[in-house]
């Protein structure tokens, strides 16, 4: 048992390391997404400061400083308002998201739609995408601004694939992965080839740092999923069960599906057919997917992921940072917050 809690702290420690890592230039990089918020319109301010007060684990921002630093970036600021303009474009997507899912609760508090309303947390993402597109254009580098600007791009067409397919149980698993390297992994991908872009490092570093994040994201979308179906995990900020709620189908779904016989697809498909799902249902679907190990499932094809990830970092020489970032995949699969 105690290597067990020993493991768990080390990957959790990861995390910390990168934050330790990059510590000054994270405190900046909150600095400057405050700053860029601030709105002389009462209720823009009231709603920006609600959310950042909500906090964050600020990851993808983490991912650009610690680029960055791996690839030898040290001087100006270039990284801490990049980092800064990709933290902006995921605090966009996730307003836009619990306005589609109709969420009332994100990272344990209520969410923006549920405190004010849908109308002004639209707008409000809106509000933020646009401080981005300003700081990227400041930032004045053409590579930048195409890399997040098409990333935008990608994650708004992800929403909408997920919402074609919103409800359909018998989604393919090339579908799902579709999704969620749109919605999720394209912003990871970016993140890390920013911090790539800014050192003018090599086109290989800015492929492989690019590389490493979209595999990093879907092994962090992948488990975010599962986690929601994890009865034995006790979580920080997630209720579980908030995805089954909301009718979303992700990989524990789309795999228990591909295990059922055909009396208990039809009562699957029942389920996601009715507007509204209950606590005996998610006990129903907890039972068959411990039955049918799920779990188990969806953390081997992640695993996938990681070693794809952790791989493509063998071009950069042996570091502190490079170490950080490899330990970080385990911590995106193993996490508890």
């Amino acid at each position: 048992m105690g290597t067990v809690v020993q493991l768990k702290n080390q990957i959790n420690n990861s995390y910390f390391q990168l934050k330790d890592s990059v510590e000054e230039k994270l405190i900046l990089t909150d600095e400057k997404i405050k700053s860029k918020l601030t709105s002389d319109v009462q209720l823009v301010q009231r709603m920006t400061d609600y959310h950042i007060e909500t906090g964050g684990k600020r990851l993808r921002a983490l991912l650009t400083l610690g680029s960055a630093k791996l690839c030898g970036y040290s001087k100006g600021s270039r990284d801490i308002n990049l980092a800064a303009c990709v933290e902006l474009i995921h605090s966009a997507t996730l307003m836009h998201d619990d306005v589609i899912d109709e969420g009332v609760i994100r990272r344990g508090k209520k969410t923006l739609n549920k405190i004010w309303n849908n109308h002004s947390s639209v707008l409000i993402g809106d509000y933020l995408l646009s401080r981005c597109f300003e700081m990227m254009v400041e930032d004045g580098n053409l590579e930048v601004l195409k890399l997040l600007s098409s990333t935008s791009s990608k994650i708004a067409q992800g929403e909408v694939l997920q919402l074609q397919h919103k409800g359909e149980v018998d989604m393919l698993e090339e579908t799902y992965l579709k999704i969620i390297s749109a919605k999720t992994a394209e912003l990871f991908a970016a993140s890390t080839k920013v911090g790539a872009i800014i050192s003018e490092a090599e086109n290989k570093e800015k492929d492989a740092l690019e590389f490493y994040g979209k595999n990093l994201g879907l092994t962090f979308q992948i488990a975010d999923d599962t986690l929601d179906y994890n009865s034995e995990l006790k979580l920080f900020g997630k209720k579980i069960g908030q995805d089954f709620f909301e009718g979303k189908i992700t990989l524990p779904i789309i795999l228990l599906f591909q295990k059922l016989d055909g009396y208990e697809k039809s009562n699957l498909i029942g389920m996601f057919d009715k507007k509204i799902r209950n606590k005996e249902d998610f006990n129903n679907i907890i039972s068959l997917i411990k039955k049918h190990k799920i779990i188990q499932d969806c953390y081997q094809k992640a695993q996938h992921y990681i070693n794809l990830a952790s791989n493509s970092l063998s071009v950069f020489k042996d570091s502190k940072e490079k170490e950080i970032l490899k330990n970080l995949t385990s911590f995106s699969l193993s996490r508890n917050f």
